[in-house]
């Protein structure tokens, strides 16, 4: 990952880790201290009860799954979602329907509002 997406490695301070201890499990504890030192507004997960509202409302995050997090993005944008859809479908030699059938399992919601605007 280091080498194919340098920018997502965020160094955490261990004083951060201690910081947000209303994280419920001690091992999810590095994923919001990165996001408040990434300045990101949003952890996607599928795990979204290991991230309780109230804790992180604290630091201006919230967490999504992905499904969410694809609505709402396709909402905000939707010729930037297609295009990178398209351009996933390019590197793999595949369609857009391909692609958006291999998300169903995780952000239904989402291949359900491409079927019925987009595809």
């Amino acid at each position: 990952m280091i080498q194919a997406f340098p920018e997502a490695m965020v160094p955490v301070p261990p004083e951060l880790l201690r910081a947000v201890e209303c994280i419920p499990d001690e091992e999810d504890r590095h994923v919001l201290a990165a996001a408040i030192m990434a300045r990101a507004d949003t952890i996607v997960t599928q795990n979204t009860k290991h991230f309780p509202k109230r804790c992180l409302e604290q630091y201006g995050v919230i967490c999504q799954t992905a499904d969410e997090f694809l609505i709402h993005q396709y909402h905000l944008s939707p010729q930037v979602i297609l295009d990178k859809l398209d351009d996933q479908a390019s590197g793999i030699s595949q369609d857009r329907k391909y692609v958006v059938a291999s998300q169903r399992a995780s952000a239904g919601g989402f291949c359900e509002l491409l079927e019925m605007h987009a595809l």
